[in-house]
């Protein structure tokens, strides 16, 4: 079920972006996502978010700030079972185009935002990190 989350899963939400980041990101020093941890959780009480919860409890979220996504994650053990394609079709039913960052390195990302019909719009560098990225766009 894709859902708004509750207050009281803030926290595990943002273990949920910890894990996920330090999985997809192996190329960006850990430090970096540990160091944004702390403030996560009053960020996260301002975003829209969509969770996505089966009988095992939540299993991922996306966040959305206007048409960006701003992120995308799923625990690595509910990984290939549809739940980020359930998110992101959740969100094109709310929108009628979308954008995203995604970094070049992150090719699994790259890969499943093909298959949903986003293409790249820019090429560009993330100044926070100084990784490359690419600005992927998708509209009815």
């Amino acid at each position: 079920m894709i859902r708004k989350p509750h207050a009281s899963e803030l926290p595990e939400i943002a273990e949920i972006w910890l894990a996920a980041n330090l999985d997809a990101h192996s190329f960006i020093a850990p430090a970096c996502w540990k160091g944004h941890f702390a403030g996560l959780v009053p960020q996260l009480e301002q975003a829209e978010l969509l969770v996505y919860e089966d009988a095992g409890g939540l299993q991922g979220f996306m966040g959305l700030d206007g048409d960006l996504i701003a992120g995308l994650f799923v625990r690595r053990e509910a990984r290939g079972r549809g739940i980020g394609r359930a998110l992101m079709d959740e969100a094109k039913g709310r929108r009628e185009r979308l954008r995203l960052h995604v970094y070049r390195k992150n090719a699994g990302a790259l890969r499943f935002y093909r298959r949903e019909g986003f293409s790249v719009l820019e090429e560009q560098t993330d100044p926070g990190t100084g990784e490359a990225e690419s600005v992927m766009v998708w509209h009815v």
